[in-house]
C-alpha cells in the first residue's frame, strides 16, 4: 500500500462545551475517568487520508474519514460525540448509485472495531488462517473487503471506541434498548445528509448485540427519519426481543453441541466419519420434532421417554447418558464446554469452540474464561491502536474501549424483531440476510434460524430473507476461508438486493 498522506480538517462549532474551544474546534473532557480529566478531544472534527486496495484483480483508490460528530438533545446541546471511520471509493461517477453500508457491532457495550478490522473494511489484523493472534501485531491490506461494491461508515456508540458523553449528560438517555436506537437514527440522519448520501441504497450491517441495534434502527430510520433502506444484514443475531423461554430456550442450543463435538472428534463413528452439514439438518429434526416436545412435558415426562431422549441428545452432542440426565437434559453452554472435553483437562470456546482453553482445575461446572475471547482480545486491541494512530494518523490521549462501560442498561420494551418485520412489510425494496457460524455458542446459528421463522410468522417475507452458515463462530469472518465467503456472500446480497430497484415499490 502506498504511504497515505493527511489532509486534517477541523470544524468550527457554534456550541461550546466543557474545555472550551481550541483553535476553532469545540473540545471536551473525558469523564469516564475522572482522575483524568485532563484528556479532552474534539467533538466534531475529521481527518481525511487517501488509500488504494485491490479487490478481485482490480485496484482502485478511497479515502478513509476518520472523525467525531455530536450528538444533539432536543435543546441543541452536544450531549455526546461518536467516533466514526468512513471509507468512500472515489472512482465513482455517481455516488446516488453507490450503495452505502453503515456497520455497529454489539456488547451492548462494544467497540466497532471487530468487523471494521476483521471483516469487511479495507485494513484487517494479522492472524493465522485459523483466527489465532500472531507477532509482530499489524495490520495488512483486506483484498476480500466489500469496498469494492458499497462505501463503509463504522459507527462505534457512546462510550466505546473513542466515543464519549460530553459533559455531565445524562446516562440513561444512551444506554437501553429504544434509547440506544432512538440517538443513533438522529446521528445516521445527520452522517447522512452531511456527506450528501440520501439519494443511495442504504444498508445496515451488525453483528451480535449489533443485530438488535439495526433491527431496531430500520423501523426508526423509516419511521422517524423517513429513510428507507435496501437491506439489513445480521451477523450472528441475537433474540430480537422474540420469546423462547423455557424448553425452546433449552432445545435450540443442541445443533450447535453436534457441530462442536464434530469439530472435536467427539462424536461417535456413525456421525463423526459423515461431513457436518450432512448431519446437521438431522439434529435439528430430532430438536423440533423429539427434543422441544419432551422438554414441554417437565417433569411428567414418562421415565422410558426421559431415557430414550437422553440416550439421543447424549449422542447427537458427544457426552454421556448419565450426564444428560443429571442435568434434566437441558445442559446449559457453559455446562457443556467444560464437560465435553474434560477426560483431556480442555475446554472449548463459548463465542467460537474451535478454540481450546485450560482451566485452574477439570473439575466443576463451568470454565474459567472463554478462549475465543481471550484469543481475539489478544490480537485486536494491538491492532486497532495501531491502524487509528499509526496509519491513519488519529491523535489523541484517550483510550480505544474495546468494551466501554454502559451499564446498567435498559433492556425492557425490546420489540425489535416487530420493527425489522414492520419495516420490511412497509419497504418492499428492504432485503434481509443473517449470517451465522455453526460453533457459536453465544448466539448460535440455530436460534438464529428460530428467529427468522418466527419474525415473520406468516411466512410472507420468505421471498426477501437469505440465511447462510459457515464453519466457524461468532466471527465467522477470523476464518481466511470465511471471509472469503462471508464477503462475497455480503456482495451477493447487495447485489441481490439492488434488482429489486428495477421495479416500483410495491406488494
Amino acid at each position: 500500500m502506498t504511504a497515505p498522506y493527511r489532509a486534517r480538517i477541523a470544524l468550527a462549532l457554534a456550541v461550546v462545551v466543557a474545555a472550551g474551544t481550541v483553535a476553532g474546534t469545540a473540545y471536551a473532557q473525558d469523564t469516564m475517568m475522572p482522575e483524568l480529566a485532563a484528556r479532552t478531544f474534539p467533538v466534531d472534527t475529521k481527518t481525511i487520508s487517501e488509500h488504494e486496495i485491490t479487490v478481485g484483480g482490480v485496484t482502485f483508490p478511497y479515502t478513509a474519514e476518520v472523525g467525531m460528530q455530536p450528538v444533539w438533545d432536543d435543546e441543541g446541546k452536544v450531549v455526546a460525540s461518536l467516533f466514526y471511520t468512513y471509507y468512500q471509493r472515489t472512482d465513482v461517477d455517481d455516488r446516488s448509485e453507490r450503495p452505502l453500508m453503515v456497520s455497529f457491532n454489539g456488547g451492548p457495550g462494544s467497540a466497532s472495531l471487530w468487523m471494521h478490522i476483521g471483516y469487511t473494511g479495507p485494513r484487517k489484523l494479522r492472524i493465522d488462517d485459523e483466527g489465532f493472534p500472531v507477532q509482530p501485531y499489524g495490520m495488512d491490506d483486506n483484498n476480500e473487503t466489500i469496498l469494492d461494491v458499497a462505501d463503509i461508515v463504522f459507527v462505534n456508540p457512546v462510550n466505546v471506541g473513542f466515543s464519549r458523553i460530553v459533559g455531565d449528560a445524562d446516562r440513561t438517555q444512551f444506554f437501553g434498548v429504544n434509547e440506544d436506537i432512538a440517538y443513533l437514527a438522529e446521528w445516521i440522519g445527520t452522517f447522512v445528509s452531511r456527506h450528501d448520501r440520501w439519494a443511495s441504497p442504504k444498508y445496515l450491517i451488525g453483528e451480535s448485540y449489533g443485530t438488535t441495534r439495526v433491527s431496531g434502527l430500520a423501523g426508526a430510520l423509516q419511521g422517524r427519519q423517513w429513510m428507507f433502506l435496501n437491506g439489513v444484514i445480521l451477523v450472528s443475531p441475537t433474540g430480537l426481543g422474540i420469546d423462547r423461554a423455557g424448553p425452546v430456550r433449552a432445545a435450540l442450543s443442541l445443533p450447535n453441541y453436534t457441530a462442536t463435538a464434530w469439530y472435536h472428534g467427539q462424536l461417535e463413528p456413525s456421525l463423526q466419519n459423515r461431513d457436518l452439514e450432512e448431519i446437521l439438518p438431522e439434529v435439528e429434526e430430532f430438536t423440533i420434532e423429539e427434543y422441544l416436545p419432551a422438554l414441554a412435558h417437565g417433569g411428567h415426562l414418562p421415565e422410558a421417554r426421559r431415557n430414550a431422549i437422553a440416550e439421543s441428545v447424549a449422542r447427537w452432542a458427544g457426552v454421556s447418558t448419565d450426564w444428560v440426565l443429571d442435568h434434566n437434559l437441558t445442559p446449559s453452554v457453559g455446562e457443556f464446554r467444560k464437560e465435553l472435553m474434560r477426560d483431556e483437562g480442555l475446554t472449548v470456546g463459548r463465542l467460537d469452540a474451535r478454540y481450546r482453553g485450560r482451566d485452574r482445575e477439570d473439575a466443576g461446572m463451568g470454565y474459567d474464561y472463554d478462549p475465543a475471547m481471550a484469543a481475539w482480545n489478544h490480537a485486536f486491541s494491538p491492532a486497532v491502536n495501531i491502524y487509528f494512530r499509526e496509519e491513519l494518523g488519529w491523535e489523541t490521549d484517550l483510550q480505544y474501549y474495546l468494551f466501554g462501560p454502559v451499564r446498567p442498561w435498559n433492556r425492557n420494551g425490546d420489540n425489535t424483531g416487530e420493527q425489522l418485520r414492520q419495516a420490511m412489510a412497509s419497504n418492499p425494496y428492504l432485503h434481509v440476510m443473517v449470517q451465522a457460524g455453526y460453533y457459536d455458542g453465544g448466539t448460535d446459528y440455530f436460534s438464529s434460524k428460530y428467529t427468522l421463522w418466527n419474525m415473520d410468522p406468516s411466512g410472507r417475507l420468505l421471498d426477501r430473507t437469505w440465511w447462510k452458515g459457515y464453519r466457524s463462530g461468532h466471527m465467522m469472518y477470523l476464518r481466511a476461508e470465511d471471509l472469503i465467503t462471508s464477503n462475497q456472500d455480503i456482495r451477493d446480497f447487495v447485489n441481490w438486493s439492488l434488482e429489486a430497484l428495477e421495479e416500483s415499490a410495491q406488494h
